[in-house]
Formats: structure tokens, C-alpha cells, sequence
């Protein structure tokens, strides 16, 4: 059975897309930590991480790359902190979260909820930063 961000990829699931390229996905999580944490994936479903092939494993980090550079600049006062978590969803990810302190990244905190029109202004913000 696919993963969720399969479906994501896929088109059967919507998402708030911040970046693509033929590999790889960056959207925004839809149960954040924070207000604009990310996710970035392959495109190809791969379960954990260090499963992908050298090449994939560096060019996804590439791509994640590029994206936190953006959040850097949509988010000048805070940190890109990145986690690889991977109980979640068995599809490899990377979660870029921007932080003001350690604890802005605890998984353990409870999920913020946007509405839609705060979705599409967070995403507005990365994409034009």
C-alpha cells in the first residue's frame, strides 16, 4: 500500500507544495510544530533514509537544502533545525523546522492547526522569500 506522501506526490492527497523537482517534494507539514515546518521528500517511496542510494540519499539533502535556504529567508529571526525522525510515515523524510529555541522542536508538543487561507499565506511566504 502507498504511503500517504505517495499519495501526496500523486495528486490524491492535496498539499501545500513549497518546492519540486522530478525527485523530490518539499511541502508543509499539515500538523506542524511550528508555523512553517516542512517536509522534504523523494519522490521515490523509500522507508528509512539510509536505505537510499548514495546519490539519492546526497541529492535529497541538496534539495533540502535549498529549501531551508528559502525558509532562512522567509524566517530571518530563526534557526532551519533539521530532524530525521522516520516513525511517522514509512517513507524516508526530513523535517525543516524553523526554531526560535530547542524546544520549538519537540516532537512531544502539541500540533498546531492552520485554516486553509493560514496555509496558503505560510506557503506564499516561503515560496516568494
Amino acid at each position: 500500500m502507498a504511503s500517504i506522501f505517495t499519495k501526496i506526490i500523486d495528486g490524491a492527497i492535496p498539499a501545500y507544495v513549497i518546492a519540486e523537482d522530478d525527485k523530490h517534494l518539499a511541502f508543509l507539514d499539515a500538523m506542524p510544530l511550528v508555523k512553517g515546518h516542512c517536509l522534504v521528500i523523494p519522490k521515490q517511496e523509500t522507508d528509512f533514509i539510509f536505505d537510499l542510494e548514495q546519490d539519492e540519499f546526497k541529492e535529497l539533502w541538496s534539495f533540502a537544502q535549498s529549501v531551508a535556504k528559502k525558509m532562512e529567508k522567509a524566517y530571518p529571526d530563526r534557526r532551519i533545525a533539521v530532524a530525521v525522525v522516520g516513525l511517522e510515515v514509512a517513507h524516508a523524510h526530513i523535517h525543516l523546522i524553523p526554531i526560535h529555541k530547542m524546544e520549538d522542536m519537540n516532537f512531544k508538543n502539541e500540533r498546531l492547526k492552520f485554516s486553509d487561507s493560514e496555509y496558503l499565506e505560510i506557503q506564499k511566504q516561503i515560496i516568494n522569500s
